[in-house]
Parts: C-alpha cells; structure tokens; sequence
C-alpha cells in the first residue's frame, strides 16, 4: 500500500523506501514494516519518513487486513526551508489507510511560533473508538549551509 500526500486536491503518492518482514507466514504475505517518504507539500525543504507494521497473512494478501497502530515518524530539513506568507497553525500533510474501512494514518503539521519550529504529529485515527497511538518530530526553521 503505498501512502497518500494530500496536496492541494491533487494526489500524489509517496515513496516506498523498503520494507522488512518482521514474521513468516505459511500462507499469504509476510507481516511486515515498510518505509515510505514524502515531502511537506506546502513547505520546500522538509521530508518525511514514516514506519508502518504491515499485516500479512491472508487477509493482509487480500487487502483485508487492519494494519496495527504501529507507527514511526522523522521529518528532517533536507533544503532550504521556504515558508509560505501564510502559515496555518494547523495542517494535515499526510493520510493512509490503514484498513478497508474506517482506519488511518495521518500526519498533521502543526506551527510553534514562539520557537520558530515546524511540528509534525503522527497519529492513528478510527471512526470508532480511536486509538491513542501517535509520533512526533520536530524540525526547527534554521537557515540551510550556514557555517
């Protein structure tokens, strides 16, 4: 499955890094961790790289599985960091689905102001019953090649 940038309603798919199987199924696909990058969509010089279990088995061949709340997250200045005039205190820069319904992966972009620091939170959101389960990194705008 590969992850879904959401860019001013275009859709633009994120880069499968690799994965690595975590346990041997008999019959299906292997349980799995993948990696997958993307770039902040709205703020050049910022990617990120999330970690996700991946069920297999079966149902994780078929794309039935329900993938678990296992997540990480690294965001990293990567360019020149070039912020938009207008900077919402708040915005999501990433979502995958993570079931065939009602389960995702999010990552949401947050502004800290005071400390000059671009946010990003991970989290796993359910319609139902939502899951705590989350990851942060932080980048600080600093200027790129400065001695």
């Amino acid at each position: 499955m590969c992850g879904v940038l959401v860019l001013c309603s275009t859709l633009v798919l994120a880069e499968q890094v690799g994965c690595v199987t975590t346990e041997w199924k008999l019959v299906g696909a292997n349980h799995r961790v993948c990696v997958e990058s993307f770039p902040d969509p709205k703020i050049p010089g910022i990617t990120c790289h999330v970690s996700q279990a991946r069920t297999g088995g079966v149902s994780g061949s078929f794309g039935l599985a329900q993938d678990p709340s296992q997540f990480s997250l690294a965001c990293r200045q990567t360019g020149p960091i070039t912020l938009p005039a207008k900077l919402p205190k708040e915005a999501t820069v990433f979502a995958e689905d993570t079931s065939i319904l009602f389960k995702e992966t999010r990552v949401v972009r947050m502004w800290d102001e005071a400390h000059k620091t671009l946010v990003y939170l991970a989290i796993s959101r359910k319609l139902v019953n939502g899951a705590p389960a989350n990851s942060i990194s932080t980048v600080p705008v600093m200027p790129w090649g400065a001695p």
